[in-house]
């Protein structure tokens, strides 16, 4: 019996931990900040948690799976851009674009 409910409370934990969407957790910035994704509402807010603009919230972004869309601020020159992610294992590929022609390109890692 005691096997049976370790084996049940293991299932559940991992059906738990594969709930949630790829984009979530810490990632390691292309600077060597720490953003934190994680729900806010409908959508998936970022937001820096070390660095000189550690608690301001650079993102939010919809979707499921792999990939995600939405804005991106770069908190140096408080810009906001169209911004795409896509989620492969430990890394994030994120753009940020004007007008949809204009983009730029960066890597984070998950921590």
């Amino acid at each position: 019996m005691h096997r049976l409910l370790t084996a049940l409370v293991i299932i559940a934990s991992a059906g738990a931990a594969f709930a949630a969407e790829p984009i979530e957790g810490n990632w390691k910035t292309k600077s060597g900040e720490t953003a934190a994704i994680a729900k806010c509402g409908g959508a998936y807010c970022v937001t820096l948690k070390t660095g000189k603009y550690a608690g301001k919230r650079i993102g939010k972004m919809s979707g499921t799976g792999a990939d995600y869309e939405g804005e991106i601020t770069d908190p140096a020159e408080d810009k906001t851009y169209s911004g795409y992610a896509t989620v492969s294992g430990a890394s994030m590929k994120l753009k940020g674009c004007v007008m949809g022609v204009f983009c730029k390109s960066q890597t984070w890692t998950r921590l």
